[in-house]
C-alpha cells in the first residue's frame, strides 16, 4: 500500500480548511476514496471539484464504512457526535483519524478508550497542537537546556468569541454558539492550550482553578483562571479569556522563565519563538504557523506504513481532556484536583463525573 484510501465523514469547515489542503500537500500519500456529509448536496459538490464520482458520496457513514476499499476514515463532525461516529468506524475495523475531544463527556471518551483497545486498528487524534512547529520546538529548546531549568510560566488565551461569532469562521457554528455539552467553548478550544502545555511540561501533578461565570451559552465562565503544578516541579498559570480582547502588544502569550533565560512566544501565529538570557543575548528561532495538520497527517501516514508510531494516541488524548474536566470540578468545588494519577477517582470526585455525563447526556437528549 503506497496511497491511504481515505473516507471522509464530514466535509464542512474543518475538512475543507484544515485537513483537505494539507492532504493537498501529500497526494502521494493520500487518495479521498468516499465522502460523507449529512447533507448529502455539501459532499457531491466537494466531490465535483476534486473529480471523484457521485457514487462514492453518502449521506449515511454505515453504508461507507461497509466498503472494502478504505484504509482509513478521517471524521469531522460536531462534538456532540465525536463518539458515536468514532465508535462506528473503530467496530467497522477501519483504521481511524479521530477528531479532539474524543466525546462530549469524559465517560463517552473512556467508552470509545476501551473500544479502542480491543480492536485492531490504529487511531490518531488530530489534536493539532502536539504537532505544530512551534510547541515542538519550544520542547525541544527546553531540552537542550537553552534557559536553564524551567520554573514556571504564564499562558494567556483571549479570544473575542461574540465578535467571531457573526464572522465567516468555526465560532459561527450554531452548535458552537449553543454547545449542548459541558464546558462549551472550554472544552472545545482551550483543550487546544491544554495538549500544547502537556506536550511541552509533561504529566500534570494537580490543578487549582476559578472561573468567573457568565450567562453567555457558549462558554459557562467569562474568564477561567488555572494554577497547574506539573509532577516536574514545573508550575503554570493558565487563562482562558473567551470573552475579551487584548489592547495592548505585545500580547501576553507564553512566557517560560528558566534558571537562565525565557522563551517568549507572543501567538501560535506570530512566526517567531523568542530566547533571551540574563546576559542580555536574544535570539529569534523561525517556525511555520499552523504546521500541525501537515505534520498529524504525516505522522498517520508514517504509522500506517510501520514507519513511525502514532504522537497522539486515544490515551494522550484521554489525559488531555480529563485534565479540561478536572479544571471544571476545581471552579464547582473550589478545590485542587488530583489530574494524572493510576488511582480511581473517588467519592466526590467520581460523584463530579457522574453528574458531568448526566448534565451531558441530559442536555444531548433535549
Amino acid at each position: 500500500m503506497n496511497k491511504i484510501r481515505l473516507g471522509v465523514i464530514g466535509t464542512g469547515m474543518a475538512w475543507e480548511r484544515l485537513h483537505w489542503p494539507a492532504i493537498q500537500q501529500m497526494l502521494d500519500k493520500y487518495e479521498i476514496a468516499a465522502l460523507c456529509n449529512r447533507t448529502r448536496s455539501n459532499a457531491e459538490n466537494f466531490a465535483r471539484t476534486i473529480n471523484l464520482d457521485l457514487s462514492n458520496v453518502y449521506d449515511d457513514y454505515h453504508q461507507m464504512l461497509q466498503r472494502t476499499d478504505i484504509d482509513a476514515v478521517d471524521i469531522m463532525v460536531p462534538i456532540p457526535e465525536n463518539y458515536e461516529v468514532a465508535a462506528a468506524v473503530i467496530k467497522a475495523g477501519k483504521n481511524l483519524i479521530a477528531e479532539k475531544p474524543l466525546a462530549a463527556t469524559l465517560e463517552g471518551a473512556q467508552k470509545l478508550l476501551d473500544l479502542y483497545n480491543q480492536n485492531n486498528v490504529k487511531v490518531m487524534v488530530a489534536e493539532n497542537y502536539r504537532y505544530n512547529e512551534e510547541n515542538n520546538k519550544i520542547r525541544d529548546i527546553i531540552n537542550q537546556g537553552k534557559i536553564g531549568n524551567v520554573v514556571y510560566f504564564i499562558q494567556n488565551n483571549t479570544v473575542d468569541f461574540e465578535s467571531e461569532m457573526i464572522k465567516d469562521t468555526f465560532a459561527a457554528k450554531e452548535w458552537r454558539q449553543h454547545p449542548n455539552f459541558k464546558g462549551g467553548a472550554f472544552l472545545d478550544a482551550a483543550l487546544h492550550d491544554i495538549a500544547g502545555m502537556r506536550h511541552i511540561f509533561g504529566d500534570v501533578d494537580h490543578v487549582y482553578a476559578m472561573g468567573r461565570p457568565q450567562k453567555e451559552d457558549f462558554c459557562p465562565y467569562m474568564s477561567v483562571n488555572v494554577q497547574v503544578l506539573f509532577k516536574s516541579g514545573v508550575i503554570g498559570q493558565y487563562v482562558y479569556y473567551p470573552d475579551g480582547k487584548e489592547t495592548q502588544t505585545p500580547f501576553i502569550g507564553l512566557r517560560i522563565f528558566g534558571s537562565n533565560g525565557e522563551i517568549y512566544l507572543e501567538g501560535k501565529n506570530c512566526g517567531t519563538i523568542i530566547i533571551t538570557d540574563k546576559n542580555g543575548n536574544r535570539e529569534q528561532i523561525a517556525y511555520t504557523p499552523n504546521k500541525g495538520y501537515y505534520n498529524e497527517l504525516l505522522n498517520f501516514y508514517n504509522a500506517m506504513m510501520g514507519l513511525e508510531d502514532i504522537l497522539c494516541t486515544p490515551e494522550i488524548e484521554y489525559g488531555d481532556m480529563k485534565m479540561v474536566f478536572d479544571i471544571l470540578q476545581s471552579i464547582e468545588t473550589k478545590q485542587p484536583v488530583k489530574v494524572d494519577t493510576t488511582e480511581p477517582p473517588k467519592g466526590s470526585e467520581m460523584r463530579f463525573y457522574t453528574n458531568l455525563y448526566q448534565e451531558g447526556k441530559e442536555q444531548y437528549l433535549h
